[in-house]
Formats: structure tokens, sequence, C-alpha cells
């Protein structure tokens, strides 16, 4: 077979990104490149993987359901796995959430859950977060506010307006400090900008995921809470990176204890598999009138399949609670990498959502963030950078890596960073 490139097939927003290395199979931690070397994956599918690479019982759950049911679009047929995922996902819902829209991605989610706030309101304008990534299809690209490239090129994106996020490290603040001052600000909006009675909701990720791994203060979502009740606004709950164990509960609603009216869901949903979902209260969603939303594909038997088969060995294996143990020995761990080089600034985040900041934002901690990923993959960890001038790692192994490989891929990390400052 003649060599062949993806850059020449498949169009550049699509195939240029990081470190675009040609493999041939995946399992469990490990992925397997052409060039013959076998590679630690802390990447998890960008925390889609919550069981890594091919779990036995996500892989017999897609072939029993092949078998059966391949594709019917729901409304038009009716099919006890979908019906099952959604009794099954009710039952570890915070609060009262416990129906469901299904799609087909993160992006997907985030759309239809202002498609419900906006339809159940009657109000258009949603507030967002600056460092917030909600997804790139037009509505939710106008609530991204992580990087503006993203946004470049597609304006006008009207209906969002973005408020401060605390961010303690960039702010140069304590939580408390960066948690008031979000708080003040957003008050600011509400007084000058859009009036709360034009507010439909309240848009945020509990932990911002590309927007470098900040989580928010428990004050800041309470705040978020408050303000939307008082305006009549609905608080939804980004949690397409967060869900389902990455923080060190099922949901990141649960690890804060600040519950949502409404929560989008992807990612680790369906290991690996296109599924998305609109969760919201039995009340919130019986206002969604027949028509004004629709999917062909959302909800599909095998992925619907795989995320029961997901849920289950979450479950069984108690993985939400092993992510907060193991999540705060790896803190502990990277802490003590950040006490030998101090390029690190912060190491943060709740269960096995760890970012690992080099800087604030400055170009040249970009740099040296992107030396530190050249030297993992040289070395044999692929990992992956985030936050606004892509000065952080994001630190994401499946839930269920044993501790050899997790102890390997810090060392790695050490190593990478040594050999980036040139010892």
């Amino acid at each position: 077979m003649a060599h062949r490139s993806m850059h020449d097939l498949l169009a550049p927003s699509l195939s240029i990104d990081w470190p675009n290395m040609p493999i041939v199979r995946a399992e469990g931690t490990r992925v397997y490149g052409q060039d013959g070397r076998v590679y630690l994956d802390f990447v998890s599918g960008m925390a889609a993987l919550p069981l890594g690479h091919g779990h036995p019982a996500v892989v017999a759950a897609i072939r029993e359901q092949a078998g059966m049911l391949i594709h019917a679009p729901v409304g038009v047929y009716q099919y006890d796995v979908l019906l099952d995922l959604a009794e099954d996902l009710a039952d570890v819902m915070p609060g009262e959430i416990g129906m469901f829209f299904f799609g087909n991605s993160g992006a997907e989610a985030v759309e239809g859950a202002v498609k419900l706030a906006r339809y159940v309101t009657g109000r258009q304008t949603v507030i967002a977060f600056r460092g917030g990534f909600h997804g790139r299809t037009l509505g939710a690209l106008a609530l991204t506010a992580s990087k503006a490239k993203y946004r470049h090129g597609y304006h006008p994106l009207p209906g969002a307006v973005h408020g401060r996020f605390p961010y303690p490290l960039r702010d140069r603040m304590t939580p408390q400090e960066a948690t008031e001052r979000a708080l003040g600000e957003l008050d600011e909006l509400l007084l000058h900008v859009v009036s709360p009675e034009d507010v439909a909701a309240f848009l945020v990720e509990p932990v911002q995921g590309e927007g470098g791994y900040v989580p928010a203060t428990k004050e800041f979502l309470e705040g978020l809470r408050a303000r939307a009740d008082e305006a009549g606004a609905l608080l939804i709950y980004d949690e397409v990176q967060t869900g389902f164990g990455r923080t060190g509960a099922m949901f990141a609603a649960q690890h804060y204890g600040v519950t949502p009216d409404v929560m989008a869901l992807a990612k680790a949903i369906a290991s690996g598999l296109p599924l998305g979902a609109v969760a919201s209260t039995p009340e919130i969603m019986r206002k969604w009138t027949p028509a004004s939303h629709g999917t062909t594909f959302g909800g599909n038997p095998v992925a619907a399949a795989a995320a029961r088969a997901t849920l289950r060995v979450l479950q069984e294996e108690d993985l939400p609670r092993r992510a907060a143990d193991l999540g705060a020995g790896t803190t502990q761990a990277l802490q003590a990498l950040q006490a030998r080089h101090p390029e690190i600034s912060e190491v943060r985040g709740p269960g096995l959502m760890i970012g690992v900041e080099f800087g604030e934002r400055r170009p040249e901690d970009g740099e040296f963030t992107r030396a530190v990923l050249r030297n993992c993959l040289d070395l044999g960890l692929v990992i992956y950078p985030c936050g606004t001038a892509g000065s952080a790692l994001r630190f994401i192994p499946p839930l269920n890596v044993n501790e050899s490989d997790l102890a390997q891929g810090i060392e790695i990390l050490d190593r990478a960073i040594a050999k980036a400052r040139g010892r």
C-alpha cells in the first residue's frame, strides 16, 4: 500500500493536533504505534475512556447489541436497551434529575441543554464563563471562551454573555478572594449588561476542562445557584468531561454538593462510542414539547449498550471512590515533583482530573509545556495540554489504571520536565 497521510485526506481542522501519532491498536492504558513502540495513554480518549481502551465488558455488550439492533430512530421505535440506560442513569443522578434527551456528543448535549432552557423559560440570554469550553458547533461556540482562536472567523455569535470564573493562580488571589471577585463581577453584569429577567440559564463547567483543569470553588457554585433561583433562570452544569467518576464522585455536582437544574453529559458515558445526553428533572423536561428538538442517531442502541456496561463497571468496581483515593495520592506525587521543579506553578483538581500548570498564560510557559509534551512522548507517555496559553497538562488516566502504570507515568513526567529544563 502506498504511503498515506491523513493530512492529504482529512481537513486540517480535523487532522492537525498533538501528537499526530500513527497507531494500530490500543488496550487498557496502552496504545501500540505503527513504529512498533508501546505508549502509556494518559489522554484516555480525551476523558472519554474511563475504563481504558477495549474493556472486555464494554466490548461484549457492543458485540451482543450489534447482533440484535444497530440503529432505530427513537420515537419511531422503542427499544429496551435505551430505556434500561435511562433507568440506570436516573439511579445515580444528583437531586431530582431523572429524565433524558440522548444525542451523540458533548456539543450536542450543550446545545440541547441551552435549547431546553430557552424553551421552558421563554428567555434567550445564557451567561457562561471565561475559560469555559462547551463545544464548537455554532450554538456551543457562542458559549465557549477558553481560547479566542476557537471563535475566530465565526462572528457574530449571539445569545451569550461571559462572566469571570475564579482562577486563584491567574488572579494572584486566595480562592475566597477569587470567588468574591468573580461573583461581584457577575452581579455587575446583571446590573449593567443583561437584566436578570432576560437570563435563561447560567452555564458552567464545575471543573473547567480545556480551559486549564481549573476547579470551581464550592462557594462560586453556591453563588450561581442562588443567583439562578433569584432570577428565575436555570443552572446548567456542563459535565461532559467531569462526569462518570472523573472527579472522585459519579458527577462533580455530587462532589461539590450543589445540584443544577440541567446537566450536559457525554465523553465517558459510553466508553468512546458517540453518545451524549441532556439530563434534567421530569418537571422541566415535560415542558420540552414534541418537535421542539430532535435527533436521528441520538440514543443509538449500540452506544446505549456500551453505556450500560460502562456504568455497571463503574459501580461494581467503585471506580469513583477509587478515583478519589488514587487522585489524592497522585496529587501528592505531582506536588512532590513541584517541589523539585520550580517550573510547576500549581497542581490542581479533584479525583483523577488533575492539571499541572507551568505558568500563568505567558507564551513562554506554553513553549515549555510543549517541550515537556515532546519529551513525554519520547519516553513513552501520551499526555495532552490545556489552558489558554497551552501552559498546563491534563493528567487523566483511566479510572481503573493500575498503580504501577500510574507511578510509571509520573516518573516519565519527572524525567520529561528535567530534560526540558536542560538537566
